[in-house]
């Protein structure tokens, strides 16, 4: 029996990559996107695989209703990937509020909602997988993407936590967590408004930048069929080349950090 995948922003870059493959793979997805026409190559092709669904992942009551509609007419929902998202550019003081609130409506809240949506209908089939697409920066950061960096560390602590509570109920909790890659969310015109004292930094990030540590998107199918597929899939996955030693830099100095102050730590507990 095929399973039904249901997989947000599904409209261009790792979204429509993977929604392609799985289709290519004989699975049925709900793929949702703000604009659905980006989806019409995959409808002509796929028929009634695939049930493309407008989705502003903002709007929770959107999100359960959807979720409601993908249940009633593919019948379950084996896999929710939440894809959505996007990149604020901008040290932390130049985001404005409203950039900074959209930034988390969309990145952790609209992941949020998806998730709160899907787990009745996994507890109810003892079973189930959702995929929560972060970033290497959920767990280590540029200080050109402060926002971006904050949701998507927000997400990480949001999956660890639902992986332990919904495990004995059947359903399995991954994070993946890709390196940089060519796709619009570093493009998007996304950008808070500039403040001067951080043109030298922005000016260093840019004169540093290698395009080898991009990865390209059609890379990363093989890795999520292989994840979908998996009896046991791991909690992470990283993406590329790139993530796991920057990774490795980043624990070894946090905790190098930690052991250096841990007289001060212990003394601290009374």
């Amino acid at each position: 029996m095929s399973k039904t995948i249901l997989i947000s922003g599904a409209s261009k870059g790792f979204g429509k990559a993977w929604a392609a493959a799985f289709l290519a793979k004989g699975y049925n997805v709900a793929a949702t996107a703000r604009n659905i026409d980006a989806l019409a190559d995959l409808k002509a092709q796929y028929g009634d695989a695939i049930l493309p669904l407008t989705l502003d992942v903002n709007k929770r009551e959107d999100s359960f209703a959807l979720v409601e509609k993908v249940k009633q007419h593919f019948g379950a929902i084996d896999i929710l990937i939440n894809n959505a998202g996007y990149a604020l550019n901008g040290a932390v003081e130049e985001a404005s509020e409203t950039e900074a609130r959209a930034q988390f409506e969309t990145n952790f809240f609209g992941t949020l909602w998806l998730t709160q949506a899907v787990l009745p209908i996994m507890r109810n089939q003892k079973s189930g997988h959702i995929i929560q697409v972060s970033s290497i920066l959920g767990i280590a950061t540029l200080p050109n993407l402060g926002l971006y960096n904050a949701s998507k560390f927000a997400v990480e602590g949001l999956t660890e936590t639902l992986a332990q509570a919904v495990k004995q109920f059947g359903i399995n909790v991954t994070l993946v967590e890709p390196n940089g890659y060519f796709t619009d969310i570093w493009g998007n015109g996304f950008n808070s408004k500039s403040i001067d004292a951080y043109n030298g930094l922005k000016k260093a990030i840019e004169e540093g930048h290698d395009p080898d540590t991009f990865g390209q998107t059609s890379a990363t199918v093989p890795a999520i069929i292989k994840l979908v597929e998996a009896e046991t899939p791991p909690l992470r996955l990283f993406l590329g080349k790139v993530a796991l030693p920057f990774a490795k830099q980043t624990y070894e100095q946090k905790l190098a950090t930690w052991e250096e102050w841990a007289d001060v730590s212990v003394a601290a507990h009374g």
